[in-house]
């Protein structure tokens, strides 16, 4: 029996290597992320079901901080594909952007002072992988927004997960 896989299900096992097709505007990096989210069900006693936001965040690669899966963005692909891009291989979750983009960011590095310009977008997740590019070096955790206003030590990243809570909090008072 032959079973036929679409492209869109097959997800390369090795992330994007290199800075040859890198994009720079005025001498910083551009990057771009997602701040991967999803619903859970609060409280099933209530005839009224709430619903609670809970937002992925990972480990980064060198010390174990906690932040938002990013990552170059590249001269071959548009911002939100970068962004789906490095989502799937730093996080393992795959979904769709939700609204345009939360915003754009200027920033230094952590090690080198390098400068960048940092994209991120809303990704309401679909689907989590049990195998993507970067598992054995990172780690994954859904967790309230709360916790991760704590653990999150980037103040930019800090900044697009407000701007995500406020979008989602506009989008169900309008509904």
């Amino acid at each position: 029996m032959t079973t036929s896989v679409s492209q869109e299900s097959v997800v390369a096992l090795v992330s994007r290597t290199g800075r040859e097709l890198q994009r720079y505007r005025k001498g910083r990096r551009q990057v771009v992320g997602c701040i991967p989210y999803r619903y859970i069900i609060c409280d099933q006693t209530s005839l009224e079901i709430p619903e609670e936001l809970e937002v992925l965040v990972i480990t980064s690669k060198k010390s174990k901080r906690m932040l938002f899966p990013k990552g170059g963005w590249e001269s071959d692909e548009s911002k939100k594909e970068a962004a789906l891009r490095e989502t799937v291989e730093e996080a393992g979750v795959r979904g769709i952007i939700v609204g345009g983009k939360l915003g754009k960011w200027r920033f230094k590095g952590k090690n080198n002072g390098s400068l960048y310009e940092g994209y991120m977008f809303p990704l309401l997740v679909q689907e989590q992988l049990d195998i993507w590019p970067e598992q054995s070096v990172r780690q994954r955790t859904w967790m309230k927004v709360s916790e991760a206003r704590e653990v999150c030590q980037q103040w930019w990243m800090r900044e697009a997960l407000e701007r995500l809570v406020n979008r989602v909090t506009a989008h169900k008072l309008d509904h």
